[in-house]
């Protein structure tokens, strides 16, 4: 299977049991949504996948990762250099507040065609050139006047755009959406979901996308694991998770759903 294999997770972290035996499949060119409430571990997965995990922790099971052209029995093992050299290139991450990702005293231009210019070997004129492909491709307005903007000068939603167009910058295979539009409005956070929908089918991405939110899973989530206290409790196709919930647990989260369509939900996503 080209994409991530996640088998056997564990992290204890502080004499505590984050994750306890995560098995999740992403494949490529399918949103695979990891649902679950505040402290259900699901963050913790995304960041031991990117090697990102808190200092102190123990993490064991085994990660690979298969991108049809380079392959990696299990991340895990990488050494800090080797793993550097992959996170941005070939495994990509999008965080919920993108001012987390950006450079609050760097131009956008600077931010993206440094992050190019370090991992593709990439000429000053040539990143530049992809830098404002990259944001035409995201929709984000007026892509040659944005390169010479700092992130203060963009609303929420379009800085979420532009942290989305930096994590792709490199053709990574793997990209890791943390919550990447709670902290958007309704209107804002259904075009975010698009975009990530549509870079899915497009470049053939192998997205792992984590929320807590399964309204947002409906909308775009090919399969769908639900995790509670560390473990998955249950993994299906989106169909099956929130119209034929199998445990207890997430049947609770899909009756918390409000009545009236999620974002982007009713879209065909695939």
């Amino acid at each position: 299977m080209t994409g991530l294999e996640i088998r056997g997770l564990a992290l204890d972290l502080g004499g505590r049991r984050i994750l306890d035996g995560v098995d999740v499949a992403v494949p490529a060119g399918q949103v695979t949504g990891l649902a679950g409430e505040s402290g259900s571990g699901k963050t913790m997965t995304g960041l031991a996948v990117i090697g990102l995990a808190p200092a102190g922790s123990a993490v064991t099971g085994t990660i690979s990762y298969d991108d049809g052209e380079v392959q990696v029995p299990d991340l895990l093992a990488l050494r800090p250099g080797a793993m550097n050299r992959l996170r941005g290139r070939r495994i990509a991450m999008v965080f919920q507040d993108p001012t987390a990702s950006l450079q609050p005293m760097l131009s956008i231009g600077s931010q993206l065609t440094d992050h190019m210019r370090h991992h593709l070997g990439l000429s000053r004129a040539a990143a530049r050139t992809r830098a404002v492909e990259l944001l035409e491709r995201v929709r984000v307005p007026s892509p040659e006047a944005a390169l010479q903007r700092y992130p203060h000068q963009f609303s929420g939603g379009q800085l979420q755009r532009i942290a989305i167009a930096s994590a792709i910058a490199c053709e990574p295979k793997v990209l890791i959406a943390d919550e990447p539009t709670t902290a958007l409005d309704v209107t804002v956070q259904a075009g975010v979901l698009r975009l990530l929908r549509e870079l899915t089918d497009d470049l053939g991405l192998a997205v792992l996308l984590v929320t807590h939110d399964l309204g947002v899973m409906s909308a775009i989530a090919d399969t769908v694991a639900v995790m509670r206290t560390g473990i998955v409790v249950e993994h299906g196709t989106r169909y099956q998770v929130i119209r034929e919930p199998k445990t207890a647990y997430a049947r609770e989260l899909v009756e918390s759903l409000p009545h009236t369509p999620p974002p982007g939900a009713g879209e065909e996503s695939s």
